[in-house]
């Protein structure tokens, strides 16, 4: 029975090929047995179709053999059958044909496919994710994983079942007369070539269409996305204007695509209309000269115009199979791309003993001739506090991302106790790092999510111990969101809008405090803080950082006074290291920096002067 069961969320086999065949195969793998289930039942009610057309035909033969009084007695049997086919095998078989469509295979297929797509997409680097819309690239999964299960639907539910009708009609057309089923050939040619003009317009204009789409879709996102920033602009009606530039670029394409659509259309009910004339008037011509029976003419009439009425529909389901077809190409031209940074072969887990971090040679510029890093030689020793110092540019977010590999190094390596982080698996190396960062990322989930986050398997009490440390405890007992849901419970609004910075990052330090990682990452970690509420949770940061390897970057120089080593970036070289004394006593860029901060922050002179 598991045969025909599909596992809607069963791992893909490598990555998806960027070929049409290839990604549907891909995609579709583990779930043929129920697809070619449902293909079958459908295949069965097509020729069932035929065989209703049939049974017409004999009855109204028998009709006429009979006496009206004898005509029940005299044919029992075959109104039996006729009865027994129309009442209970037929509406069974379309049953049947339904539930495998319905419920075994379309919800379990369109899963399927969006899981496979939307975890091979997680596995992209972050410049796949940097270079586009986050409101594109949803909706190319969308796109790819609906219009792909409709495809396998309507071949199944459309294609085959016409195929079969039209075999079957052939073959039925052929025993009542070989020159009727020779018309109904020659009208297929023409309505095989009507296809194949049409057909590839509606593919390519389709893809044009989704594509305009999904700009559309990426533009309102980035936009309603950065609302504040938007309004504090005063730049609703640029918005209003990039929008309507891309919704005026989607009219044209689906102007494009609604040409075609209608010339399809006119020239299909024209080939239709012609069907059961041909048909039926070839019948009743040769039932005018005796070769065939009246019933012949009713089985023809009732083949004849359900080819009609089915044309239409096949060829709308066509074109709507084609215009998929399209998207799914659309799709997979954003989608497939291969990973650009991807674990090595058999890659083992990260194993972190002591927390040592160093940089032998490491070079990194992001593919351009200047900026990241270039000739790094650091050595982080265990459970040292490093504070990381720079002019923006110089460097410390490159030195940061290259640890966590967001980014390979393009020369040298970087390793961690011993071992190179372009070796392990990329989520053993994360897993050992913990991260608060400026900007700080929140999920449109509940304040309980989010800090367990840093470790999904914590309890309650543990999360809320990890509040207390972040000083976050308290003002998350008085969140209440617009749905009710209060303290905990309460939902933060997409990118934690609803919080100040200074509770975002406090939730994110609780966060960085309930993973408990060995390796510990503070990018501007307090900056968003005032002075009051940066003070009372500095013996929290003191007491998260011990035992841990820290990397702590910072602007607010004060922040780092007292971190075991300071080492200080210029154009991606370290140009000063040292404590904070020692650094003071060298009277070189650090000391500049620290003599000409104001309230704390190294202002614009200092950056200038760092350059």
């Amino acid at each position: 029975m598991n045969l025909f069961r599909i596992d809607p969320f069963q791992p893909a086999d490598g990555p998806p090929p960027n070929r049409l065949t290839g990604f549907f195969a891909w995609a579709l793998k583990g779930s043929w047995p129920v697809i070619l289930l449902a293909g079958t039942f459908s295949v069965i009610a097509g020729v069932g179709e035929v065989f209703a057309a049939i049974l017409l035909g004999w009855v109204v033969d028998a009709a006429l053999d009979s006496d009206a009084a004898t005509v029940f007695s005299d044919h029992t049997g075959l109104l039996t059958v006729s009865l027994l086919f129309f009442v209970v095998f037929r509406p069974g078989l379309l049953g049947l044909s339904a539930y495998s469509q319905s419920i075994l295979m379309q919800p379990n297929v369109m899963n399927l496919v969006l899981s496979r797509v939307h975890r091979y997409t997680l596995g992209q680097s972050v410049t796949f994710f940097d270079d586009d819309f986050a409101g594109r690239i949803a909706q190319k999964e969308m796109q790819t994983a609906r219009a792909l299960n409709d495809v396998v639907v309507e071949i199944i539910h459309t294609v085959l079942f016409a195929l079969a009708s039209v075999i079957g009609a052939i073959l039925l057309l052929g025993t009542v007369d070989w020159r009727i089923a020779a018309g109904l050939l020659v009208w297929l040619v023409g309505y095989a070539f009507l296809i194949r003009f049409f057909m590839p317009k509606v593919r390519q204009r389709s893809k044009a269409r989704a594509s305009a789409r999904a700009m559309v879709t990426g533009q309102v996102v980035d936009t309603v996305t950065n609302i504040k920033t938007v309004k504090l602009f005063a730049h609703a009606e640029h918005e209003d204007r990039a929008a309507l530039e891309a919704m005026g670029t989607y009219r044209d394409r689906f102007l494009e695509f609604s040409w075609v659509s209608v010339s399809f259309r006119f020239w299909l009910m024209a080939l239709a209309g012609i069907l059961p004339v041909l048909l039926v008037g070839g019948a009743l011509w040769y039932w005018s000269l005796g070769f065939i029976t009246a019933g012949d003419i009713a089985a023809t009439g009732a083949v004849s115009l359900r080819l009609a009425q089915m044309t239409g529909w096949v060829s709308f389901t066509l074109m709507g199979l084609y215009a998929n077809l399209g998207e799914v190409e659309d799709g997979m031209r954003t989608l497939t791309p291969a990973h650009t940074l991807v674990d090595a072969k058999d890659a083992p887990d990260l194993s972190v003993e002591q927390g040592e971090i160093s940089f032998d040679d490491v070079g990194f510029a992001y593919g351009r001739d200047v900026g990241g890093v270039e000739g790094l030689d650091l050595t982080i020793k265990p459970g040292e506090k490093l504070g990381i110092v720079g002019a923006s540019g110089a460097g410390k977010s490159t030195l940061v991302a290259l640890v966590l590999r967001l980014y390979d190094a393009e020369r040298g390596k970087v390793e961690i106790d011993g071992q190179n982080v372009s070796t392990v698996t990329q989520e053993s190396l994360r897993r050992q790092i913990g991260m608060v960062t400026q900007e700080t990322a929140m999920f449109n989930r509940s304040a309980m999510d989010n800090i367990r986050y840093g470790r999904p398997d914590a309890s309650d009490e543990e999360v809320f111990e990890a509040a207390r440390k972040a000083e976050a405890h308290e003002f998350i007992q008085s969140l209440q969101d617009h749905a009710g849901r209060k303290g905990y419970a309460a939902h933060l609004g997409e990118r934690g809008v609803k919080l100040s910075g200074g509770q975002r990052q406090r939730i994110a330090l609780a966060r960085a405090i309930l993973k408990d990682a060995p390796i510990l990452v503070l990018d501007e970690a307090t900056s968003a803080l005032d002075s009051e509420v940066e003070a009372s949770i500095q013996d929290a940061l003191q007491r998260v950082m011990e035992g841990k390897t820290v990397l702590a970057i910072a602007h607010r120089l004060s922040t780092i006074s007292s971190m075991d080593r300071i080492i200080v970036l210029e154009k991606g070289q370290i140009v000063e290291a040292g404590t904070h004394d020692a650094l003071l006593e060298q009277a070189g860029l650090y000391a500049r920096y620290w003599d000409r901060q104001s309230g704390g922050f190294l202002g614009a002179d200092d950056q200038q002067a760092a350059e």
